[in-house]
């Protein structure tokens, strides 16, 4: 670290920020993207700083939609101060403890609750002024999946048919995203940018990329998560617990049934785990992060799982199980429901 010139230059704005040199830094957390994060200690009182290089990470979504999620009453970080030209923010703490690290049986029924409390709130934030979750991103996100996971970390070649069974899966997936109502979508929301905290728990990261979309998309964030999985009959509650806040608050209509909202959900949620295998094949493969290659099997299993569960998504079962992905990830393809 001695050699990091971006860390030098962090620590000469922080000073100025602070009107003092004397504070301890260490590093709170690494993401996904470039960007990093080091936690500040001052006087006793924590703060955040973000480190983003803008040729790398624009940090004016971030801001926008920090700011929005306040005012919205979400628990999400505050813009102390921020240098654009730079790449540095200056952010309130809501501390370290992950939800991936604390989730258990006995506490995931409150936690969850709490989860799905503010997922409601954050979904009653206008978000008409966001980028679409529309068909050309959806498609878009789809194609990491055969770029990165099955071509190049599988090393496998689709043929013209295999092609056409893909794009047919594509159709579907898209047809249901759309087909639900939209509202403020997070994109991430999951254990792993939840923090416990002791009030208005949970704290909310990582929202720069927030889209106007698919009602259920952070639902099938949060409860199909990449890093932790809960039995089908805890998810189905779960769900249902959603859908009775969602239609108090008007987000979804009062007509709309379980029954429906289960597939919206469930479908969303393979679109996602398409996108998540390519996006972690491609941290491991571009960015040298293999370490999200331990989630890739639960990953998959999800899809596994909804194929099972629904005739329409018969195109991908044929294709997966004839490229035997599930036998490559140690996993087994068991009878239909």
């Amino acid at each position: 670290m001695t050699n990091d010139i971006r860390l030098q230059k962090l620590r000469v704005w922080l000073a100025q920020q602070l009107n003092s040199d004397q504070f301890d830094l260490s590093v709170a957390s690494a993401d996904a993207s470039f960007r990093r994060y080091f936690r500040i200690t001052d006087n006793n009182k924590s703060m955040i700083a973000m480190d983003a290089p803008p040729d790398k990470e624009d940090c004016r979504p971030f801001i926008t939609i920090a700011k929005q999620l306040c005012l919205g009453g979400i628990h999400a970080p505050e813009v102390i101060a921020e240098d654009l030209s730079q790449g540095f923010l200056l952010l309130s703490d809501l501390g370290d403890t992950q939800y991936l690290s604390v989730l258990d049986e006995n506490n995931a029924k409150d936690l969850y609750k709490d989860a799905i409390d503010t997922l409601i709130q954050i979904q009653s934030v206008p978000a008409r002024e966001l980028p679409a979750y529309d068909k050309a991103l959806l498609e878009k996100e789809m194609q990491l999946f055969p770029e990165w996971f099955i071509s190049k970390h599988l090393q496998i070649s689709l043929n013209q048919k295999q092609q056409q069974l893909l794009d047919a899966v594509y159709d579907c997936l898209t047809e249901n995203a759309l087909q639900q109502p939209n509202v403020f979508v997070h994109r991430d929301y999951h254990s792993r940018n939840l923090m416990q905290t002791a009030t208005s728990n949970p704290g909310v990261l990582d929202f720069q990329d927030a889209v106007n979309g698919a009602v259920t998309y952070d639902l099938a964030s949060l409860l199909k998560d990449c890093y932790i999985s809960w039995p089908r009959p805890q998810l189905e509650q779960w769900v249902a617990y959603y859908l009775k806040q969602a239609q108090q608050k008007n987000i979804i209509d009062k007509h709309v049934t379980l029954e429906t909202v289960l597939q919206w959900f469930d479908l969303i949620a393979v679109q996602r785990h398409l996108k998540v295998l390519g996006i972690f094949s491609r941290l491991n493969i571009r960015d040298n992060k293999p370490e999200y290659m331990n989630d890739l099997p639960r990953t998959f299993q999800y899809i596994i799982d909804t194929c099972n569960r629904y005739p329409l998504l018969y195109p991908l079962t044929l294709l997966l199980q004839e490229l035997k992905i599930a036998e490559k990830l140690n996993l087994e393809w068991p009878e239909a429901l």
